[in-house]
């Protein structure tokens, strides 16, 4: 039996809780994982959005996965088989909260018989069907063997003979003020039904209920558990065997089947995900994913986190496109403000780094370089702890950036220096391009000097553009064109107060 994980296929520890990226925040990747994983807390699913893929080839494989689940008949065998575990999980949850020995036993050997249903009608329904996925292939095959094991048909076994022995347990209460006292049975008339019988030829019809409805603790009371007691020492065999079959299989589930359990909801968490924005018009497709090329592809993309709140509100999602060719490795985005800039850079990264975890991403056709890291330079607000001022601190930022990057990393970089002036942003910016030329990363920078959109052969200019009858009217399309020297102007005007607006609030006073 070699299968391990569902999601990777060479070290089954790979998901071993890393903490969240830094850069998470910055793309807003922490809203989308939000979204991804609502209503599915009880498998804590976020560390495995933490852990990208870095190589192409299980990438691909965690695509097949996908693949098989957008098939109905095997989406309803896993939905069912989680179902199943819920359950499990249920029992095991309630006999925690318990506390009479004796019932939370009973507990305890209703979450095995939940489990041992679970894998025998999941083992039944994948051998009718016909994955083509290395990974649910494996699964199919694991679960077959581990069905016929002896360790899951002794279970199986010994759980149906306890349950049997418990329901064949039959005892007699007789109750005399506040005595009770408990013994075998012995065929001794049920009175309840006597009383019914008696009174049953004055009933007229339907009355009114006027009885009392106690209310449903799981927890029994101190003299139901004495009860149980007492029946326990009528019965001491089949008790026993409750107690054996607790201690023998303690920890019945199997490592694996669990492992597998919590894995899928990743690949079903998205799939639902991509199902509710798809109803909105945006498209997902299964990227073609590079480990050499650099030449990128995407048409019909656009910012998930943004898309997600857009129709929300019932609002349009705005796409765009771009691509890169050799030796193009930099877009350099200008233009107005409020103009779907940010979006753009927040966009590139995400593909980059929802590609590299195996999922589909929004757009109609990707094709896209896999990368060894993300990295992110946005502007940030000056920190009292770091006693630097807002240009050091970008300098700082960016100088480990590029301490740690490589020809395999991508770097998204945010409205960079615009906390300085021209004349200091281009000076710096010209070094830093340069630096990203030399290191061969993939780039995308926000900027309002349009300067730095010409330095070279790499460096791709692209501008958030407007309605060419309505200046004031942003489309929020960013298109692949030169720069025209408007981005830095309406940048100062802002800065100083002299937009539109502000001068007609100034003048209004």
């Amino acid at each position: 039996m070699s299968f391990q994980s569902i999601l990777f296929n060479r070290d089954a520890d790979s998901d071993a809780c890393p903490a969240q990226p830094g850069f998470f925040g910055d793309l807003q990747l922490d809203q989308i994982v939000a979204s991804l994983i609502e209503g599915r807390e009880e498998y804590d699913l976020a560390p495995l959005f933490y852990t990208p893929l870095h190589e192409v080839e299980a990438v691909r494989d965690r695509h097949h996965v996908f693949r098989d689940l957008e098939r109905a008949e095997i989406r309803d065998a896993i939905d069912a088989f989680a179902g199943g575990m819920r359950r499990v999980r249920e029992c095991l949850a309630l006999r925690d909260t318990l506390h009479y020995r004796l019932q939370k036993q009973r507990w305890f050997l209703e979450s095995g018989a939940a489990y041992c249903a679970s894998v025998q009608a999941f083992d039944e329904q994948l051998s009718t069907l016909a994955p083509e996925s290395s990974g649910l292939v494996a699964l199919r095959d694991y679960i077959a063997e581990y069905a016929r094991s002896e360790a899951f048909t002794s279970l199986c076994t010994e759980t149906h003979k306890v349950i049997e022995d418990l329901a064949a347990v039959s005892y007699a209460v007789h109750i005399k003020g506040a005595r009770i006292r408990v013994d075998r049975y012995d065929g001794e008339p049920d009175m309840s039904e006597e009383v019914a019988q008696t009174f049953a030829k004055f009933k007229q019809g339907a009355g009114s209920d006027h009885r009392v409805r106690f209310r449903d603790h799981s927890d029994m009371n101190h003299v139901e558990a004495q009860i149980l007691d007492l029946v326990a020492r009528l019965h001491p065999e089949t008790f026993r065997g409750l107690d054996a079959y607790c201690s023998h299989h303690a920890n019945y589930v199997d490592a694996t089947i669990g492992r597998f359990d919590r894995e899928v909801q990743f690949y079903l968490a998205h799939l639902d995900y991509c199902r509710r924005l798809k109803n909105g018009g945006v498209v997902f497709s299964y990227p073609r994913v590079s480990a050499r090329s650099k030449e990128e592809l995407v048409r019909d993309a656009c910012d998930l986190a943004l898309a997600t709140k857009l129709l929300s509100e019932g609002q349009r999602v705005v796409c765009n496109d771009y691509h890169l060719t050799e030796p193009e490795r930099i877009l350099v985005v200008s233009g107005p403000n409020n103009g779907g800039k940010t979006t753009f850079a927040r966009m590139f990264g995400q593909l980059h780094y929802l590609a590299a975890l195996g999922l589909p991403v929004a757009g109609s056709e990707v094709r896209l370089f896999l990368p060894d890291q993300v990295f992110t330079h946005f502007e940030r607000e000056e920190s009292i702890a770091t006693l630097r001022g807002k240009f050091e601190d970008e300098l700082f930022r960016i100088h480990e950036i590029l301490q740690h990057a490589t020809a395999g990393s991508v770097l998204v970089m945010n409205e960079s220096f615009a906390s300085t002036t021209l004349r200091d942003a281009l000076l710096v910016g010209t070094e830093v391009i340069r630096e990203i030329i030399d290191l061969d990363v993939l780039c995308v920078y926000v900027t309002f000097v349009d300067e730095l959109a010409s330095l070279g052969d790499s460096t791709v200019s692209m501008m958030s553009t407007v309605d060419p009858e309505d200046p004031a009217v942003r489309t929020f399309k960013v298109v692949r064109q030169p720069a025209d020297g408007l981005a830095y102007a309406a940048a100062i005007a802002e800065k100083y107060g002299l937009t539109y607006d502000s001068l007609r609030t100034r003048i209004a006073r």
